[in-house]
Parts: C-alpha cells; structure tokens; sequence
C-alpha cells in the first residue's frame, strides 16, 4: 500500500490500483446531519432518514510525520492514517458534535466485484445495490412480486427485501484484492452503485476504517479472520449423521428417534427445541421462553439424555437472550434488575408475536454473567450437547434504556456479538469448548470468534430464489468472505405460510445439498402437521438413509475443512474464484460452491429438473456418481433426485474417498 499527498489531496493505492482519492474535484468524505425514524413490529424495521444537511468537507492541512499522515477536513474531522505493506487504518476524530450522519467515498472500477456485508441471501456480488446494515428478521419472502412477501407486508410488516438479513455486517471484499472494514455498529448503507466509487454512509463518524490487502483471496481470508477472530473446530460426533428436529415431548420425540434409527439413517443427535414446553399461536407452533427443560412434557430429560448418549446420540436444545414475561426466570431477573426497562424506569417489553418478553440487558455485567449461568446451570447442566442460540437481532430502538447508557441505536447492530459471547463464554467456562456446538442466526462484525457455527435462519419452505433452497447457497458463500465458514441450514425450510407447504421433493433436494456441508440437520418447520416429513413417507426415508451415509463417509475430508477454517479462516463452503482467480466466470457465479479445495457441489435449486447446468473451472474434474470425466466449461448432467451433480478433483489425496461413495452410491 502506498499513500501519495500533494498540494492537500490524498490518494491510497493498492498495488496499481487507487483505492482512496480526495481531491476539491473528488472530495472523499461528505458530513451532515439527519434525523431517522424507527418502526419495529416483530424484529421487522421500517427504516427513513430526513437528512437536514450534508456537504463535502474541504481537506485543509495535511500534517506528516514518520509514521502518520493527519489530514485535517476544516473543523469538523480530523483522520489519522497508518499504512504499511498491507494494512492502512484511519482513525477519526469528530471535532463538531452536531454532525450525525458520515459519507465515505471508495474509488471503484466498472470491471470491480465485491462480496460480503455479513450474510447475504438473495445476492453474492454486490454491485449496482446498496445493502443497509441492519440487523433484522430478513423477511418472508424478501421478493416485492411475490405473493407471499406482498401478504406478508399486508398483515405483518414482514416481507423484507433482498437485504434484509438477520446478519449484516460493515465489510466488503473487493476483486481488487483488499477488504475494507468500518468500525461502527451505528445503521449504515454500503452503495454499490456507482460505477467510479463505492458511498459508505454511517449514522456517525466511525471509530475506524481499515483497509488491508493480500495477493490471493485465500491470504485475504487469513488476514480478515486474523483480525475478527476464527469459528472453533466442531465437535467430532457431528460427523456421526444425521441431527433430526423433532418436537412433541418425551414420547413422541424419542419415538421419532427409534423409529429413524430403525430405517437404518445415522443419527448424530435430537434436536428438541420445545425441550422447554410450547406455547401455539397463529404463526404456529412457537415455544415457552423459559429455559428450563418442560418437566411434563419431557419428565426425566436428564435420564433420557444419559439413555441416548450411552447409543452415542447427543441431544440438542433451544435458547434465545428473552424470556417470556409468564415464567419462572423472568421473575427472578426482574427482581435483579437485569431487564432493559423504558425510559421512566418501567418494563419494556417487546411483542414476539402474541406474548411478551423482557430484555435481558447483556450491557449489564451482572445480567450477562446471570445468563451465562442460566445456560450452565439449566442446559449444559443437564446434559445437552448443542442447542440453536437463535435471535439477537430484536433489540428495539423506541423508549429503551440499557445499562451502558448507549443509544440503542448504536447497541442495536452489536447485540448479536453480545449473544454470541455469552453463549461462547458459558462453554468455555465450563469446560466444553470443543465438545459442544450451538448455532446461530444473528451476526455481527466480531461474532465470528464466538460463534461455533452458523444457521441460515428461517427460509421459506419452497423454491423460490429469494427465499427457498437457494438462498442458503448464497448466504454461506457471502457469510464465508466475512470469516464465517462453518454455516448449515433447516432442512426443507422453515416458514410455512398462506398456503406455502413443504413438498417431498423440495426436502430430498435441501438434504442432497445438506450432505455437502459440515452440519446436516432437520427441522419439522413452523407448521409441522401441513408440511411433508420425512419420517411419514418410507420412501425418503430410504433415500435420506442413502444421503446421510455419504455426509459420514465424507467425515474425514469434511473434518479437514472445518480444521482449516479455524486454523486459517479458509471457508468449508467457498466461490469458486477462490481457487481459480484467474477464470472470469466464477466471480459471478452464486449457486455453486467449492467443498473445500477439491470438490465442486451445484444443488439443483428449482422444481422438476432431471438434468442440471453446470459451470466448472479448468482442471481435471470427475463426476462424483458416475467417474466420468471433465476438463471444464459449461455441461449439462443428469440430476435425478439424490444425485445432485457433484465433481472432485483427479488429483486430490481424498480421491480414494470419493471413489467408495461412487462404487456403493453412484448411478448403476
């Protein structure tokens, strides 16, 4: 990196390439001042901005010392500059308090591609969009022409749109081989739309923007989870097979356990999120945010627990940082005072679609260790192995009060990295890191080290691009570039509404791309008795029987991969341009993956196909079901249920593996 100033303008290079520019012709940096306005309903904003006044700042004195470059902009900032080889940080100072709103200007090219922004679901390369960083409920549907969003946003305020994610994050990684980072949690919108610069707007002057660059993506992943910190490895039993979701108490859910079993699927583990009872609203099926085991629905779960295990199956739970204002613990937190309360002293509480819960104030020192204990005490306290640590992403901006005295408004997009750290931290302090996995859906920038694996929250159960089976391809390419390469989804969706129901076909495709993930786990859905199930049909569970055996023969390649990722931040799940820079194609394609370095997954992600398009990079590639071969390019394979077309390398050291999948699961 190299930074060059003259006659008070300022330009930053990368190699050949400009990076920042300030000039009077080009200013770099624009201020003002604005007033937002709010609506949340349900983990669902409606977001407005009055901007008052903005105006590009002049650069009037540059000061240059050994090691920094101040430049001062008038009155209102002062920026200091570090660069070196490969980092160059710019640190901010505000010199006038009145201005609230920040516009930062990067120089881009048209030939330009750049990823990331957290978890994106509906586009990988984002150019010629603007994403807002904010965390939220991404919606159902997140497609204004569709039926399902249109109704959505009719009754519930909850369609979204295609950048509504329950984890964004102030980070892109450009094709000119560097990532830029803006240290803020305050609402920001990174825009894309420009031909000759990239407009970051932040709803303050950030504490810092860094810019750091590399030769290769692979060593731009290790210096950006360097610097958020890296996914631990997974457990080992994970491998075992399949995690199946099921609910209903003891009798039920264990009954679905055996009879799984008895079909011959691999079970790995049950994952029972109403293990702390149910409560039935008009959504659906929903659960009492009261963590604590449900003593009539599951009597003797710690007995049942240390059953299970002795068959090597782990059992997995639920908790989300609410409870239910009906419950035992939300009792004792309000006698602490450890809820985040309204302005005059009152209990907020927020509206989760037909009862309530207080806050827990994870500010608070006392509030967060009260609920690291909760997880100690009442979940790995009695056994249970996982769990989905869902939400994070609700905290309300209105009339709420926390105890670090922040506005809500810059607490609001840090509140997943608080979740993330609670859970992380009740394991670790009891000794189970390593052993224990918990997923999440909520992120931010600095989760990454404290989430042991993501999920990709609530899709609708269909295919639509949007929001169905292949927005969980994108999602776990973009999380990926963020550092979070350990990532899974619900097996067949989730979101059932206004007559959208599960198909048998839709299932068997989400669970042929599930295999090639490091997680493969089920979920009944939020209307489980409408919606297909695979344990009611003996026909898929035959087929799910064939999948789950190839996900555990694949454990030692997989476990590789999961390794890597915590040792250098290389994603399991990676774009295809990783490892071919130099093919122009693969920086556009978003429905295809590299498992690792040596396999190339494309799920079949639409409705009623029997052979499937497929884009390889050059090199010596073998159809994983059926050994023939391929040099590269566009082809059309067979794509029959269960053969989602999947390709390895000639000559990856895991050749051997791959060849016993095709000799006793490839096409005849």
């Amino acid at each position: 990196m190299q930074i060059k100033v003259n006659d008070n303008e300022f330009q930053l290079f990368v190699g050949e390439k400009r990076i920042l520019e300030h000039s009077k012709e080009r200013p770099m940096i624009y201020v003002g001042v604005g007033q937002e306005d709010v609506d949340m309903y349900r983990g669902n904003f409606k977001i407005t901005d009055y901007v008052t006044e903005r105006f590009p700042l002049k650069l009037t004195d540059v000061i240059q010392t050994a090691d920094t470059v101040r430049l001062c902009f008038e009155s209102y900032i002062i920026a200091k500059i570090k660069c070196d080889e490969n980092l160059c940080t710019i640190d901010f100072e505000q010199k006038d308090d009145r201005i609230n709103r920040f516009w930062f200007r990067v120089a881009a090219d048209k030939e330009e591609k750049c990823y990331g922004c957290g978890e994106q679901m509906s586009y990988f390369n984002l150019r010629g969009r603007n994403f807002p960083i904010w965390t939220s409920e991404p919606g159902v549907g997140r497609d204004k022409t569709t039926y399902v969003t249109w109704r959505s946003d009719v009754e519930n305020k909850a369609g979204g749109d295609y950048y509504n994610t329950n984890y964004p994050q102030p980070t892109f990684v450009s094709t000119n081989k560097y990532y830029l980072h803006v240290d803020s949690t305050a609402y920001a919108d990174f825009d894309f739309r420009n031909d000759s610069f990239h407009e970051l707007q932040i709803w303050e002057v950030p504490k810092q923007i860094r810019i750091e660059c590399a030769d290769t993506y692979l060593k731009l992943l290790e210096r950006i989870t360097t610097y958020f910190g890296r996914q631990p490895k997974l457990p080992d039993w994970v491998y075992n097979g399949l995690i199946i979701g099921v609910q209903g108490g003891n009798e039920r859910s264990f009954g679905l356990l055996d009879k799984t079993l008895d079909r011959n699927i691999k079970v790995a583990g049950i994952w029972c999120q109403d293990w702390c009872g149910k409560r039935v609203t008009s959504f659906g099926k929903r659960l009492q945010w009261d963590w604590k085991y449900h003593k009539e629905m599951y009597p003797d779960l710690p007995k049942k627990i240390k059953e299970i295990n002795a068959k090597g199956i782990k059992f997995l739970g639920y908790v989300n940082p609410y409870l239910v204002n009906d419950g035992e613990l939300y009792k004792e937190g309000k006698e602490k005072g450890y809820f985040a309360t309204k302005a005059d002293g009152s209990d907020y509480l927020v509206d989760f679609g037909e009862f309530y819960c207080g806050v827990v104030d994870l500010t608070n020192p006392e509030a967060f260790e009260w609920f690291k204990d909760i997880i100690k005490e009442y979940t790995l306290g009695i056994g249970i192995d996982g769990w989905m640590a869902d939400f994070g992403e609700y905290l309300p901006t209105d009339d709420i009060c926390l105890y670090s005295g922040k506005s809500p408004m810059i607490e609001h997009n840090h509140w997943p990295v608080l979740w993330a750290k609670c859970n992380y931290e009740a394991v670790k302090e009891s000794g189970k890191l390593g052993d224990v996995v918990y997923f999440m859906r909520a992120g931010g920038a600095g989760s990454q080290k404290y989430c042991t694996l993501l999920w990709a929250g609530d899709q609708s159960v269909d295919f639509t691009i949007h929001d169905g089976l292949a927005s969980v391809i994108c999602g776990a390419l973009s999380a990926g570039m963020m550092g979070c390469g350990l990532t899974h989804s619900d097996i067949g969706g989730y979101t059932s509404l206004f007559d959208n129901t599960r198909t048998k076909e839709l299932f068997l495709r989400w669970a042929e791309m599930a295999m090639f993930t490091p997680f493969m786990r089920t979920h009944e859905g939020n209307r489980p008795d409408t919606n297909f199930q695979y344990y009611d049909d003996e026909d898929t569970m035959e087929r799910l029987a064939r999948l789950v055996d190839v996900y555990t023969m694949l454990a030692p390649y997989t476990k590789t991969l999961v390794e890597e990722n915590a040792d250098s931040g290389h994603p399991v799940q990676r774009p295809l341009f990783m490892h071919y820079e130099s093919d122009a194609k693969a920086y556009d394609i978003q429905y295809e993956y590299l498992f690792g370095r040596d396999m190339l997954i494309a799920p079949v992600y639409e409705q009623d196909k029997h052979e499937w398009d497929v884009y390889l990079p050059q090199d010596e590639w073998v159809h994983l079901w059926t050994g023939e071969e391929y040099h590269g390019g566009e082809i059309t394979v067979s794509a029959e249920l269960g053969y989602t077309p999947a390709f390895y390398r000639k000559n990856s050291e895991f050749a051997d593996i791959f060849e016993e999948i095709r000799e006793k699961y490839g096409v005849k």
